[in-house]
């Protein structure tokens, strides 16, 4: 018999299936389809299913946040430099996955809540759901997008699926991934910054040595607060020259702090509507 996604809405109303669409979308990019709106809604049904979600909701990036460019001026600035080289062949190629992908949010929407919005990033989205989860009675959210970034909101009750590497990142299962504690990875992210986002870290400092700077300290907060650090390593000297970057880092890291404020209260007024 096939599924049908209605059958399980009223059993599992409190169970929310939230999509990163770009992200997900890029699973079609990469193999060269150019029509894939309808392969996009079984995947997520059907994710919906395994997963006993009774309602899917569509989080999507349009343009890069404004927020965090008025913070880091360089954000994703080396996405627009790649983009800027490409040959004509690949810009048509991405014009017409753009263009599907367009088609494909407006046939979601149909059926689905699809939550975009100007000089906004999906993950600032699905940061306010995860954060305003007890408000919308949502008792387990499961997060689809093969982005790390979106480790920042796992915590009880919200775990995330990456379809790249078919891997289950959750609450109990945290230290089979990472080395650092769930409520640290904000911090470590500070220190290590990101090179995907254009967001500079601190030279030197690597995932081991953030690691271990955290265990000795606690907190990027507690670094802050201790400089100057002993500055037998070089690492700890280039903390001592620039200790506001820990504080501008976590301020672009953590989604779940600042998601309000990258939102703006007529989005979240929106959201509260469509929720």
């Amino acid at each position: 018999m096939s599924f049908n996604f209605n059958d399980i809405k009223i059993s599992t109303k409190n169970r929310v299936l939230i999509v990163d669409a770009l992200n997900l979308g890029f699973r079609w990019k990469h193999q060269g389809k150019l029509e894939f709106a309808e392969d996009f809604q079984r995947t997520i049904e059907s994710l919906a299913s395994s997963y006993k979600c009774g309602r899917v909701i569509v989080t999507a990036d349009q343009g890069s946040s404004q927020y965090r460019k008025t913070i880091l001026p360089t954000y994703k600035q080396n996405r627009k430099d790649k983009y800027a080289m490409q040959t004509e062949e690949e810009k048509y190629a991405f014009k017409m996955f753009f263009d599907e992908y367009e088609n494909t949010l407006q046939m979601l929407s149909q059926k689905h809540t699809v939550l975009r919005y100007a000089a906004t990033e999906a993950d600032d989205i699905a940061a306010y759901l995860v954060k305003k989860k007890e408000n919308f009675g949502f008792e387990q959210m499961w997060l689809i997008s093969s982005d790390r970034d979106w480790d920042l909101l796992i915590q009880e009750g919200v775990s995330r699926f990456s379809y790249v590497n078919r891997k289950e990142i959750t609450f109990d299962n945290w230290h089979d991934h990472y080395d650092v504690p769930i409520g640290s990875y904000a911090c470590y992210k500070a220190l290590t910054g990101d090179k995907g986002d254009n967001i500079p870290g601190y030279t030197g400092i690597g995932p081991k040595r953030a690691t271990d700077l955290l265990k000795e300290y606690g907190s990027a907060y507690n670094i802050y607060d201790s400089v100057p650090l002993p500055d037998r390593y070089k690492y700890m000297q280039e903390i001592n020259k620039n200790p506001d970057l820990i504080l501008k880092n976590y301020e672009l890291m953590d989604l779940i702090t600042y998601c309000e404020d990258a939102l703006g209260a007529n989005h979240m007024a929106d959201i509260e509507k469509k929720i």
